[in-house]
């Protein structure tokens, strides 16, 4: 994006619009960046204003509080369906049983897929993705709002999800490959 404009959501939603789709006929954003930084939110507000959008959250794929395995199940279940212009589904993680449910949650070919959460945007990711966005704010603001969000009994679990997720992000270069670095924080 020109360094001199604002960024808008309908300056993000024109951007994904003018890529070309990767996903069968869809287009697939990513918006990815550490826990607390305001990735769903982002993801919210985009989709209002695309059109035909459907959005899956990372929070659904990953098994418990590890990072391993959610993008490798995104493209099993969603990605590679959708390109194959087949509908995509997935095992949403139930936090509370601590398993996956066993009826899959359906995902329709859509125009554009909306895909929020840390690891959304991984390098294995990258061959799908028309647009790649980082959001990104302050790590105490992010630990408030989780814990905000989860409880203060969690505590423990966000503080070593914020060390796994840094070690994720260093070794991928999530932030560097993104197209569009957003602040969350603001």
């Amino acid at each position: 994006m020109d360094a001199a404009a604002p960024l808008t959501v309908a300056g993000l939603a024109a951007r994904l619009l003018a890529a070309p789709p990767r996903v069968g006929g869809t287009r697939l954003v990513c918006i990815d960046g550490p826990a607390g930084s305001g990735k769903t939110t982002l993801a919210a507000r985009l989709a209002a204003v695309l059109p035909d959008p459907v959005t899956v959250h990372m929070d659904d794929l990953y098994a418990g509080w590890t990072v391993t395995g959610a993008a490798a199940r995104l493209a099993a279940g969603v990605l590679r369906p959708l390109a194959g212009g087949r509908p995509g589904a997935y095992h949403r993680y139930d936090w509370a049983a601590g398993r996956f449910a066993v009826r899959p949650t359906p995902v329709p070919t859509p125009a554009v897929l909306v895909v929020e959460g840390c690891g959304s945007a991984c390098h294995a990711i990258d061959p799908w993705a028309s647009l790649r966005i980082w959001v990104e704010a302050d790590p105490a603001v992010r630990l408030a709002r989780g814990l905000a969000r989860d409880g203060d009994h969690l505590t423990g679990e966000w503080l070593r999800w914020q060390r796994t997720e840094a070690a994720h992000f260093a070794a991928d270069g999530t932030r560097a490959r993104a197209d569009v670095v957003v602040d969350g924080g603001a």
